[in-house]
Formats: C-alpha cells, structure tokens, sequence
C-alpha cells in the first residue's frame, strides 16, 4: 500500500521512538543493583557466612587434631627406637613407684628431651644419653619461637597445635609400667606400656600433673588427645 510523504515519516518517528526507548530500558537495567537488591544480597551472604563459619572452624579443630595424633605417635616410636637403641629410656633411671616416672610439661624443667630424641649437639645432655647424636625424631621448628605452636619452641620443648607441651610420660623405673594421668575412663592404671604422651587438646587445660587428671570423658579432659586409646 502507498503511503503519503507525512504518513511515512510519523511512521519513521514512532518506529525511532519506540527503539529510544527500548535503549533506554536497557540501559536502565544493566545500571546495576538497587539498594535494596544490594541489602538483599548482603544478607544473604551473612547468612551463609554465619551457617558456613562453624563447619570451617571444626574442620580445623579435626585438622590439629589429626596433627595431634601423628606427633603423639612419632614421639612414642621414637621414644621406643631410642629404648631398643640403648636399652634405656632417654633419662636417668629412678628406683621410686610409678607415681615418680620421669613426666615432662609446661610445669617442669624436663626440656631436654626432645633435644636428646633429636640428637641435638648444641645440648650438652645428648653426648650423655645419645653419645651416637642419632635423630630418632626429627620435629618442625615453630615460626614463633617465643609463642610456639605446632613445633620445637625455643626452649626446647614440643609444643602441639593449639600452642602447649605434649606430656611425655616414661617408664624410668623400669617396672614395664607407667601411671595413668586420668583417675576415669582413660583405660587401666597402671598402663602397662614404656611411654605414653598426650596432648591437653584445644581448651588447654586438663591432665597437668603425674596424676588426679580426673574423669577423661568429663570437663577440661573431654579433648585431650592420648596415645594409649
């Protein structure tokens, strides 16, 4: 159909205008999130944060603990090593009960230890119990020797994840036997092994002396991480 000159050109003025305006709509919508979507998406990833945030939390608290587990247990092989390597423990023998076994911690000056296991010539006490300087066990040092964790500190010690000394328990009366540092549910007492060690766990506290380390199940105990169980 023949359309007049004015008809084709309102036709050509409504057909631009209808393409403004479909522009303009675009632009509208990728100009980005509203306030409001923005409050929105916010919210939303708070939410997760806050749901997610324990899940990551335990799985790190599973990771030092499975660290826990593999120090615990390179200490007592190399414990063993050094006991079928000299026929001794790596401390002086004591003719006492076995209330009186050699017991290492935060609270004693029994730091030598894991020099001696370590065959660490800048300790003196290694010629004396590791005259071959054998490295029975080969440790991290931690990155923050005066806050260690994770690693030998600079006062010789091993500290575990959550930044204590691992407690070493020897059988230095050599009655093929040590005392169990918890009065419940941690197994026999005595426990009929040469050495044991464990770690006092996340809380740090629990079992810091020999022994009355209270029920294992219960309280400041219920995290502590043992080699004998």
């Amino acid at each position: 159909m023949d359309l007049s000159e004015p008809q084709e050109s309102e036709i050509r003025r409504h057909g631009a205008h209808e393409a403004s305006g479909a522009r303009s709509s675009d632009a509208k919508v990728r100009g980005g999130f509203t306030l409001v979507e923005l409050l929105v998406v916010i919210a939303i990833i708070a939410i997760l944060a806050a749901l997610l945030f324990p899940a990551f939390t335990g799985v790190q608290d599973q990771a030092k603990r499975t660290q826990a587990k593999n120090d615990i247990a390179q200490i007592v092989t190399a414990v063993n090593a050094f006991h079928t390597e000299y026929g001794q423990y790596p401390c002086d023998a004591q003719t006492g009960n076995d209330g009186a076994d050699f017991f290492a911690d935060d609270d004693n000056s029994n730091n030598t230890l894991f020099d001696i296991l370590r065959g660490d010539p800048a300790n003196g006490n290694v010629q004396t119990y590791n005259p071959k300087a054998i490295a029975f066990f080969q440790p991290t040092i931690a990155k923050d020797l005066t806050n260690p964790r994770s690693g030998i500190g600079g006062n010789g010690r091993l500290y575990d994840p959550w930044g204590s000394c691992y407690r070493v328990r020897m059988d230095n009366n050599y009655s093929g036997a040590v005392e169990n540092p918890y009065s419940g549910n941690a197994g026999f007492n005595p426990i009929r092994l040469g050495v044991i060690v464990w770690s006092i766990g996340k809380d740090l506290d629990g079992a810091k002396t020999a022994t009355g380390g209270g029920d294992k199940k219960t309280g400041t105990n219920n995290d502590d991480v043992i080699s004998w169980q």
